[in-house]
């Protein structure tokens, strides 16, 4: 089978090349604008030896005949299939730009098949955008011209781009719409903030503020005809080779799909955040009042409305969506799909696939103090436990600042995937893989870093492990002991001792610890934890007064609960207060900024005072806490823990906001 493709190097395309390239054979011809090439290029490295049946073909799809005239001599009635995808997607386009794209571009595509011969298929990708965005009800597959509202450019012109294949399409054509295509099912893959995505950081942000007992409530709202791009893609593939499917349309969407409130329950529940106790139905927005709002909207400059979307986090034109009442049938769909053993997801099996995505890749948006440009631009930082939670948070800061991070982990695929989010973001990042539990490595690791940037600013001691387990319960695991103080201690303190000649011979440096409240606190179930982290304190302590004269400072941060995925394992800290891995990173930021002695929270003073003028009280409040929170389902041999928390653990976690039970 021979296939041309346009738009191969957008989201649904380069998914869709996988699929064709999976049969057996399949030379697919990928037009390909001049500007553009280097994309392709290094989109084909995720398609490995299958890349060297990927024909490119320069050409444009808003110029007449797309191709060069000896370039469309190669293809002419040697095509089987033309998938047409290229189309721009922007909610804030203008009217011109969508026009030229969406429709000239079709039209050309068109004319382009039409003149090819032989038996070719044109697939052209729409959208369930022609259903526009005041229809209420059921829109079926048959449906097209139905006098629904078109006002907005990219509503308008994916129906008028579809009415140009159905009305001059001289060969056979299938139509496609798709829903609103998110990330991979598997992966999480996604190309930019799009749909639900808008609203992701709104529900990090409550997630991370609002406890998990508190209910929320929130909205209905219209149903959200949602789809995975990896099964778009093979829906398409899978269709486009049946036969006997000529002229039809088909809506790739989950079945079944879920309301808006539905959506952002799902997305809330992966976020850790609090459940949505009740939903209000937003009442829908008359025409009128749409029409109105769609004529302010053509007054209204662009800037100011994308100052406006900036600082709602969503654009307008998104928001409207959640007053939609359309119910998309995908009946042609299923039946065309049945046997195929290709079936849309339900959202709740992948959402958290997408959100941890987003947060790892999309998540982008970064706020730094002003001064920190000035303090740290050039800046050698070395940050271990860089590519997850506190450190990567941190070391994004610390990239936006102008900094040189260097990150240090010991998992190298993950070294890069962080690395590339910080490139993304314009910051600078070197990437060096190492075992923190072992000496030999970290020598390694500390030597070529020295080779390559000849000293360290600032070290960041933040890989860390946690065991959350009673001394009574692990009588039989000293290994637990060991492993801890591996890592905690003797890691970072070999690490500080390569560093430190280099930091006294130019008379300048700063070592930053990320040590934990339990310190202070004294948390029980911690004993492995806390001690290897006493341990690194006690180590510093002596040794600042040591480096002192050599203008090397040292901070230790006691820090509290933060949600990372080192907490994840025990299920009662999604009902507790936590810190955000921001608020770790920003108080990182704060430690080298103002270089303190040491950072805690009040609760982590207050805990060390009372320690120190009444003990027995302190034993008394750790051993009520300790009895109220029960041990992990690991340390109870298989015993759940409860699912929530009893109004006492409630109480008591927000009382000692932060400590370790």
């Amino acid at each position: 089978m021979n296939y041309f493709v346009t738009g191969a190097t957008g989201f649904i395309g380069k998914f869709l090349l996988e699929s064709l390239l999976a049969r057996e054979g399949a030379i697919v011809h990928v037009l390909v604008r001049e500007g553009s090439r280097d994309k392709l290029e290094n989109q084909l490295l995720r398609y490995g030896d299958d890349a060297s049946r990927i024909v490119p073909v320069v050409g444009d799809v808003t110029e007449p005949g797309l191709v060069s005239a000896a370039d469309f001599k190669k293809l002419a009635g040697k095509i089987d299939h033309v998938f047409h995808l290229a189309a721009l997607y922007d909610m804030t386009m203008s009217d011109e730009l969508a026009d030229r794209i969406n429709n000239e571009g079709t039209r050309n595509v068109v004319a382009f098949v039409n003149d090819l011969g032989g038996n070719v298929k044109l697939h052209h990708v729409s959208s369930i955008a022609v259903a526009g965005g005041e229809h209420v009800g059921k829109f079926t597959e048959d449906m097209f011209d139905v006098g629904q509202s078109t006002d907005h450019p990219y509503y308008r012109t994916k129906f008028q781009s579809e009415a140009i294949v159905r009305n001059e399409s001289k060969v056979p054509f299938r139509v496609y719409r798709p829903g609103i295509v998110v990330g991979h099912s598997v992966t999480g893959e996604m190309d930019k903030i799009d749909g639900p995505y808008y609203f992701f950081k709104a529900l990090q942000t409550v997630s991370h503020k609002v406890p998990k007992w508190i209910p929320l409530l929130g909205i209905e709202g219209g149903r959200m005809p949602i789809a995975p791009v990896d099964f778009v893609a093979k829906a398409i593939d899978a269709i486009a080779h049946q036969q006997g499917l000529d002229g039809q349309c088909f809506h790739l969407m989950q079945n079944k799909s879920p309301t808006v409130g539905e959506l952002l329950a799902i997305c809330m529940e992966v976020a850790h955040g609090p459940e949505f106790a009740a939903k209000i139905q937003l009442p829908a927005i008359p025409s009128s009042v749409r029409a109105l709002g769609s004529q302010v909207a053509k007054v209204v400059p662009k800037a100011v409305q994308k100052r406006i979307a900036d600082t709602i986090g969503v654009p307008m034109s998104v928001i409207g969506y959640a007053f939609n009442r359309t119910a998309f049938d995908n009946k042609k769909a299923r039946a065309a799909l049945k046997g195929t053993g290709i079936d849309c997801p339900d959202i709740r099996d992948y959402a958290d696939k997408l959100w941890a995505y987003w947060e790892l890749f999309l998540d982008l948006r970064v706020k730094i103090p002003a001064q920190a440009m000035q303090r740290l631009a050039g800046k050698v930082v070395l940050v271990t436990g860089a590519s997850s939670g506190i450190g990567f948070n941190a070391a994004k800061k610390f990239a936006a600042a102008g900094a040189k991070v260097i990150l240090v982990a010991r998992t190298l695929e993950k070294l890069e995937e962080a690395k590339s989010v910080i490139e993304k973001a314009g910051g600078e990042a070197h990437v060096y893989s190492c075992d923190l539990t072992s000496m030999e490595d970290i020598d390694r690791m500390a030597d070529e870093v020295l080779a390559d940037f000849d000293h360290v600013d600032v070290l960041i001691n933040n890989a860390g492990r946690s065991i959350r387990r009673a001394v009574m319960e692990s009588t039989t695991r000293f290994h637990d002991f060991e492993r801890t103080m591996e890592l905690n201690y003797y890691g970072a303190v070999r690490l500080i001792m390569k560093l430190l000649p280099s930091m006294a011979k130019r008379k300048s440096g700063h070592i930053v610890n990320i040590s934990s409240i339990g310190v202070l606190a004294n948390a029980a179930r911690f004993s492995a934890y806390v001690a290897s982290k006493a341990a690194l304190d006690a180590f510093t302590r002596c040794l600042s007064a040591e480096v002192r004269s050599h203008n090397i400072h040292t901070t230790a941060i006691y820090m509290p609960l933060v949600r990372t995925p080192m907490i994840a394992p025990t299920k009662i800290y999604d009902y507790v207060p936590t810190w955000s891995p921001d608020d770790a990173g920003d108080t990182v930021m704060r430690a080298v900024l103002e270089r303190p002695k040491s950072i805690a929270t009040t609760l982590g003073t207050a805990a060390s005072v009372s320690y120190a003028l009444w003990p027995k009280l302190n034993d008394y409040v750790l051993s009520w806490g300790f009895r109220l929170f029960p041990s992990s389902s690991a340390a109870r041999k298989g015993r759940r823990e409860g699912a929530k928390p009893t109004l006492e653990q409630v109480v008591f976690a927000n009382v000692f906001k932060g400590e370790h039970w």
